[in-house]
């Protein structure tokens, strides 16, 4: 019997986004948690005395700066040695043969797979083998898994792949294929990297994507990290464990509002709510993105003083402690509770508004002319100031982004000198 580590995606050095702009941002968390969820990995590699680990891709998140994130994976590559623990890994579309142009020697458990062919390599004192592929460049539109060699008899033999499989939502294809694909190799175990949620697909043989070590955005919520697998002495997986290694959890937090019509009660609700993210998390900083939800009477004032919202939601969070939660954004996706057809029924002027409220809901997927106009005018030392602005106003977003303007409006012909008409 041994047991092996299945991980993928750790995305070394993933450099932040416009987060170090943002107020109150755990910037030194935030650009080391990849370091730190990877010396996670190596630590939980030790304590479990595992044969061997294997990282399907994506190990660098693309040419490196310098050489300090190599001399990292160096030195936790040293750790693993003295602890006679080998590493196979493959290259992913971000660190593909042709995206890495500086290299460093690497100590001798550090096994690398072709990026030409698929190839096997047997664990030496172990009855397992490792089949496996690593991209030559960063795009592969091909299956790679159709060549993968045959099953060696009498070993228990892993696929190590990076792939989109039959595509998942929010993930580029590179090298697709189907379960039938793989099932047809007749493997024993499937780790699949390149798909940053965690996810089991099979189990006869088990296919499984590991997901990325550490979330890197609030869309890559929830827990983070790698499996443990165990094989019998018949050379069969006798259990596939989670385990956790990230050490900042990102977290999305929805609160409905349905019903709630006082400001304070609101509040306790999304206290209650990131109470509940600080104690699912173990210990670890959330990075919370609060979503509100719901028709409430609350819809106007949430949408036309957002920023005071915000500070209010960020005071909830300090009452938790300061290395307990830091609030990434507020997105407010209430409706309104009052009668849109009353109101439009009060005057000629206020119909015509609403229509053209209307209207405008249904061209949301268009991006006004002027608006793409004046995103080429962003000078070069911007760029990251456009990205962002690019990103709020992307298809999907827009819609937010006019739900604003329409609660804004439609607040004030529904008010007068701040009470309910």
């Amino acid at each position: 019997m041994f047991r092996f580590i299945h991980a993928a995606d750790p995305h070394l050095d993933s450099p932040l986004k416009g987060l170090a702009t943002r107020e109150g941002a755990p910037v030194e968390v935030l650009r080391g948690a990849t370091r730190r969820a990877f010396e996670n990995l190596v630590a939980l590699a030790l304590a479990e005395r595992v044969a061997f680990i294997v990282i399907a891709g994506d190990l660098y998140d693309g040419d490196w700066k310098d050489y300090s994130t190599g001399l990292f994976f160096q030195r936790q590559m040293l750790r693993l040695k003295a602890a006679d623990i080998p590493v196979y890994l493959i290259a992913g579309n971000h660190d593909a043969a042709s995206v890495i142009t500086k290299k460093l020697t690497l100590p001798d458990n550090v096994h690398a797979f072709s990026t030409r062919a698929a190839e096997s390599m047997e664990v030496p004192g172990y009855a397992a083998i490792i089949h496996g592929r690593g991209f030559p460049n960063r795009a592969v539109p091909e299956n790679l898994a159709v060549d993968y060699p045959k099953a060696v008899p009498g070993r228990c033999n892993i696929g190590l792949l990076h792939t989109s499989l039959n595509g998942r939502p929010g993930h580029d294809t590179y090298a697709p294929c189907s379960l039938d694909d793989l099932r047809a190799k007749t493997y024993h175990y499937w780790a699949l990297g390149h798909i940053h949620q965690p996810e089991v697909l099979c189990e006869e043989p088990w296919v499984v994507f590991a997901g990325n070590i550490q979330g890197r955005h609030a869309n890559e919520a929830g827990e983070r990290g790698c499996r443990l697998i165990t094989v019998d002495n018949e050379q069969h997986i006798a259990a596939v464990e989670w385990r956790a290694l990230d050490v900042l959890r990102w977290s999305q937090v929805r609160v409905s509002a349905t019903g709630i019509a006082d400001e304070a009660a609101l509040l306790r609700t999304i206290s209650v709510a990131l109470e509940q993210a600080v104690n699912e998390a173990d210990g670890r900083l959330v990075a919370a993105r609060i979503i509100i939800t719901g028709a409430t009477a609350l819809h106007g004032s949430l949408h036309q003083q957002r920023e005071r919202w915000l500070a209010e939601v960020t005071g909830c969070a300090q009452a938790l402690g300061d290395d307990a939660l830091w609030i990434e954004r507020l997105r407010i996706e209430t409706q309104p509770v009052y009668d849109l057809a009353a109101l439009a029924e009060r005057d000629a002027l206020t119909r015509i508004v609403i229509d053209s409220l209307a209207a405008e809901s249904t061209q949301a997927a268009d991006l006004p002319a002027a608006i793409a106009d004046m995103l080429t005018a962003f000078p070069a030392s911007a760029a990251a100031l456009r990205q962002e602005v690019e990103a709020e106003l992307a298809e999907g977003k827009r819609e937010a982004l006019l739900d604003d303007v329409c609660a804004i409006i439609l607040e004030a012909l529904t008010t007068r000198g701040g009470n309910l008409a």
